[in-house]
């Protein structure tokens, strides 16, 4: 069995951790924009976090506690195995609770619980350029940044409002971040936008494929793309109850029973929802007590 003490603590060599961290403070002091890094070999596939836990593993201490999750779910094959590679190679705490963990890597989820000025949502990203759509040239989409340039993208968001009726997708909405760089905020549902902004939390965005880091320090403006007669929308989960826990107005995942033809909603946070439960079952048994 694979002892931690056979790796460097957290398995990266503390010169990575050095310029990784170099690079997340160079992030850190201009919101928005994407800074270059040397993004390192890990027992894993590009594609599958890499961005996100090369951040987690820079950051980490024998002290914190770590949550993961994938998409809301603190079980999925993605969160479970990078749990067990930071757990392998640091023995610290990992929990299913948003409120416990100072460190939470996420991938396409902003947990529904608001997050403390002492916390650090790490989110890995895909694709970081949003203006890719606009430009495949690094060298054309680092200029268009440069000069502010962000007329290409407003007309694919106007595009997509003439074709399907709406400018905002579904995920991956663009954002504005403090009044200079548009970021990907990686693919959250654009429920999840808006948490971005004035947040007390640090947000760090992680691309291990693209070699890119940046950031979304606490309390700074950041606003959805979108225009003045059609004002940004998040999805619409009004009249939804969640079957588990009894939770409304958060965001839900839709499932449908092919046995019986019932669509039902749960709560995508898997651990709010079982803190909600948890929660609810012990008044249950202190009532009758």
């Amino acid at each position: 069995m694979t002892d931690k003490n056979d790796y460097n603590f957290a398995f990266l060599d503390e010169g990575s951790k050095r310029e990784i961290r170099r690079s997340i403070l160079h992030a850190i002091a201009i919101p928005g924009y994407q800074v270059p890094f040397g993004s390192r070999e890990l027992p894993i596939g590009r594609g599958w976090g890499t961005g996100g836990i090369q951040l987690t593993m820079s950051l980490i201490g024998p002290n914190d506690t770590l949550k993961v999750i994938d998409q809301g779910n603190d079980d999925s094959v993605n969160a479970v195995s990078i749990k067990r590679l930071i757990g392998a190679t640091t023995g610290v705490k990992t929990t299913t609770d948003s409120a416990e963990a100072n460190i939470i890597q996420s991938r396409h989820r902003i947990p529904e619980e608001p997050l403390r000025e002492d916390q650090v949502l790490v989110l890995q990203v895909p694709t970081p350029e949003p203006l890719r759509s606009v430009d495949a040239h690094e060298a054309v989409t680092r200029q268009l940044h440069a000069d502010a340039e962000y007329t290409g993208i407003w007309v694919n968001l106007f595009e997509q409002l003439l074709m399907r009726g709406s400018a905002f997708r579904g995920a991956d909405h663009p954002v504005m971040a403090d009044s200079r760089y548009v970021m990907n905020p990686s693919p959250i549902p654009r429920y999840d936008n808006p948490k971005l902004n004035q947040a007390e939390c640090l947000y760090l965005f992680g691309a291990g494929r693209e070699k890119k880091i940046y950031a979304v320090p606490p309390h700074t403006k950041v606003e959805s793309l979108a225009f003045e007669d059609h004002p940004f929308r998040q999805e619409d989960m009004s009249g939804r109850k969640c079957r588990l826990c009894g939770a409304e107005n958060v965001y839900f995942d839709e499932i449908f029973d092919a046995k019986t033809g019932e669509r039902f909603y749960q709560c995508s946070d898997t651990g709010y929802c079982l803190k909600r439960r948890n929660a609810q079952e012990q008044m249950e048994r202190e009532d009758r007590i």
